[in-house]
């Protein structure tokens, strides 16, 4: 019998600087309401989910942006999220931004869970690979300061047993790097799941904004093809506060085709049933780790950036 798990992937369109933490919330329930309704198990929201993409203006102070961060999950806010999931018995992926005291230190996270279908975490994600910038740059249209506001995740890429498969997660820029799907898939993941904010327009290389919806579907693909598993891709999208954000969230086999995608900028849910078994045409043939992996020739990998010359 096959692990099938039905996912939804659960899109949301703009988020207004001064829309409230209850109306996100709100907006996310009915999604749920919906995929549940579609026969969904887990549903996955977009990266920094509950507010307004915060990181494009630029603050001097940071109690000026800590009411962009939670600081318990789930909060007085969150907390009817949770309720009606366990309700509905549907799991969930949320992005969000974390400020949490760790060992006396105040820390800040572009951070992600996971949910089971009793409203409890089961997992947990922090940022790794954060673009952008660090200080005011006056040529730009919009600022992209994750640099600035977050630190890098602590977590590393962890893989959680969870409905009834091996679950891992990571957020937007990530799923630029190739490494970080080979992290996870070295550590058995079956399914991928990651939210993004990408912006339309690129200051710095503007002669790629044509291609931002295609470079965003390749990395997925060819992350979930090369790694032998699902992934789910979902956006925050349309014109948030002037600043278009790509839509376009997919739901990928582990063969790297779109199963699924969405056709709007708006909220939006799109399901898809995931075979988990399906993995194993890809793990247990051309990417067979154990048969073709020639792990002694990656060790430039591994060194802290750096500088290759030809031989």
């Amino acid at each position: 019998m096959s692990r099938n798990l039905r996912v939804a992937a659960a899109q949301l369109g703009p988020i207004a600087l001064d829309e409230s933490r209850a109306s996100s919330v709100a907006r996310m329930i009915e999604l749920m309401h919906e995929a549940h309704a579609a026969g969904a198990e887990l549903v996955v929201f977009p990266e920094l989910a509950l507010t307004t993409f915060f990181p494009r203006w630029y603050f001097d102070q940071q109690v000026d942006i800590d009411h962009f961060f939670e600081q318990a999950m789930p909060g007085p806010e969150t907390q009817p999220l949770f309720d009606e999931a366990a309700r509905l018995g549907v799991g969930f992926y949320l992005g969000y931004a974390e400020k949490v005291i760790e060992e006396g230190q105040t820390h800040y996270y572009n951070t992600s869970i996971l949910v089971n279908r009793h409203g409890h975490i089961v997992g947990k994600y922090r940022k790794i690979h954060l673009p952008g910038h660090r200080e005011h740059e006056s040529w730009r249209p919009f600022q992209h300061l994750e640099k600035r506001y977050f630190e890098r995740g602590n977590l590393g890429f962890p893989v959680f047993d969870a409905f009834n498969g091996k679950l891992g997660m990571c957020l937007c820029n990530d799923r630029r790097w190739p490494e970080t799907y080979r992290v996870m898939a070295l550590r058995g993941v079956e399914m991928i799941i990651l939210g993004y904010n990408t912006p339309l327009h690129y200051p710095p290389a503007p002669e790629h904004d044509h291609l931002q919806n295609f470079h965003n579907h390749l990395v997925m693909q060819a992350g979930a093809y090369q790694n032998g598993s699902w992934l789910i891709g979902v956006a925050k999208a349309g014109k948030e506060e002037g600043c278009d954000l790509i839509g376009e969230s997919c739901i990928i086999a582990p063969t790297g085709e779109i199963v699924a995608q969405c056709q709007t900028l708006d909220d939006e849910v799109i399901v898809a049933d995931c075979n988990l078994d399906r993995c194993r045409e890809i793990q247990d043939n051309i990417f067979n780790f154990k048969l073709h992996r020639e792990p002694q020739e990656y060790q430039a990998i591994c060194q802290p950036n750096p500088v290759l010359k030809a031989d």
